[in-house]
Protein backbone atom coordinates (compact mmCIF):
# COMPACT_ATOMS: atom_id res chain seq x y z
CA UNK A 1 0.00 0.00 0.00
CA UNK A 2 1.09 3.47 -0.85
CA UNK A 3 1.61 6.23 1.05
CA UNK A 4 -0.62 9.25 -0.07
CA UNK A 5 1.66 11.87 -1.87
CA UNK A 6 1.27 15.58 -0.74
CA UNK A 7 -1.15 16.46 -3.12
CA UNK A 8 -3.86 14.18 -2.06
CA UNK A 9 -3.65 15.30 1.40
CA UNK A 10 -3.91 18.89 0.55
CA UNK A 11 -6.65 18.29 -1.94
CA UNK A 12 -9.31 16.21 0.67
CA UNK A 13 -8.34 19.59 3.47
CA UNK A 14 -9.43 21.37 0.86
CA UNK A 15 -12.84 19.72 0.26
CA UNK A 16 -13.48 18.98 3.70
CA UNK A 17 -12.47 22.84 4.10
CA UNK A 18 -14.68 23.74 1.34
CA UNK A 19 -17.86 21.28 2.85
CA UNK A 20 -17.28 23.35 6.08
CA UNK A 21 -16.83 26.96 4.18
CA UNK A 22 -20.58 26.25 2.90
CA UNK A 23 -21.94 25.31 6.26
CA UNK A 24 -20.69 27.99 7.81
CA UNK A 25 -22.21 30.29 4.79
CA UNK A 26 -25.19 28.50 5.70
CA UNK A 27 -25.24 29.10 8.71
CA UNK A 28 -24.73 33.05 8.99
CA UNK A 29 -28.36 35.06 10.18
CA UNK A 30 -30.03 35.93 7.08
CA UNK A 31 -29.41 39.65 6.28
CA UNK A 32 -32.73 40.01 3.88
CA UNK A 33 -34.14 42.77 6.01
CA UNK A 34 -31.23 44.75 5.63
CA UNK A 35 -31.17 44.36 1.95
CA UNK A 36 -34.87 45.28 1.61
CA UNK A 37 -34.64 48.58 3.57
CA UNK A 38 -32.06 49.09 1.43
CA UNK A 39 -33.99 48.68 -1.62
CA UNK A 40 -37.01 50.15 -0.10
CA UNK A 41 -35.80 53.72 0.76
CA UNK A 42 -34.34 53.13 4.41
CA UNK A 43 -31.93 55.71 4.31
CA UNK A 44 -31.57 56.17 7.42
CA UNK A 45 -30.79 52.64 8.01
CA UNK A 46 -28.38 51.63 5.42
CA UNK A 47 -25.38 53.80 6.47
CA UNK A 48 -26.36 53.00 10.91
CA UNK A 49 -23.39 50.44 11.44
CA UNK A 50 -23.93 47.84 14.00
CA UNK A 51 -21.38 45.80 14.44
CA UNK A 52 -21.75 41.83 15.04
CA UNK A 53 -22.08 40.17 18.06
CA UNK A 54 -22.11 36.90 19.70
CA UNK A 55 -23.23 33.85 17.43
CA UNK A 56 -23.06 36.31 14.17
CA UNK A 57 -19.74 37.50 14.61
CA UNK A 58 -18.38 33.87 15.33
CA UNK A 59 -20.18 32.80 11.93
CA UNK A 60 -18.30 35.68 10.56
CA UNK A 61 -15.09 34.86 11.42
CA UNK A 62 -15.25 31.48 10.61
CA UNK A 63 -15.83 32.05 7.47
CA UNK A 64 -13.21 34.25 7.05
CA UNK A 65 -10.75 32.02 8.34
CA UNK A 66 -12.32 28.79 6.50
CA UNK A 67 -12.10 31.05 3.28
CA UNK A 68 -8.59 32.14 4.13
CA UNK A 69 -7.49 28.53 4.69
CA UNK A 70 -9.68 27.25 1.44
CA UNK A 71 -7.46 30.06 -0.47
CA UNK A 72 -4.18 28.72 0.57
CA UNK A 73 -4.49 24.97 0.16
CA UNK A 74 -5.86 25.76 -3.68
CA UNK A 75 -2.49 27.73 -3.92
CA UNK A 76 -0.16 25.17 -2.27
CA UNK A 77 -2.11 22.95 -4.81
CA UNK A 78 -1.36 24.69 -7.77
CA UNK A 79 2.13 24.90 -6.99
CA UNK A 80 2.28 21.54 -6.41
CA UNK A 81 0.94 20.27 -9.79
CA UNK A 82 3.25 22.70 -11.72
CA UNK A 83 5.96 21.11 -10.27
Amino acid sequence: MEAPSMYNILLIAMIVVGFLLIVAVLMQPSKQQDALSALSGGAGDLFATQKARGFEAVMQRLTAILGAIWFILGLALVYLSAH
